[in-house]
């Protein structure tokens, strides 16, 4: 579970640091400032979490692929 919380938290991080940067540099429309950092954090997760989401990947894959008890 713990790869999981930690790329999850990761992209909200990148997130809320994209559009704190975006206000900062002058974006005031809300709708605009919200779609622009869910993009830019969007590709710069792709970058910047790659190590994080292989590990997610083969956490949740992992667990999917395990086989189910069979009960009688």
């Amino acid at each position: 579970m713990r790869p999981v919380l930690v790329y999850t938290a990761s992209r909200i991080a990148l997130f809320v640091v994209t559009a704190a940067v975006l206000r900062l540099l002058g974006l005031q429309n809300p709708l605009l400032l919200i779609g622009v950092a869910f993009l830019v954090s969007g590709i710069a997760s792709y970058v910047l979490l790659s190590k994080q989401r292989d590990a997610m990947s083969a956490r949740i894959s992992g667990k999917i692929d395990r086989p189910k008890p069979q009960s009688d």
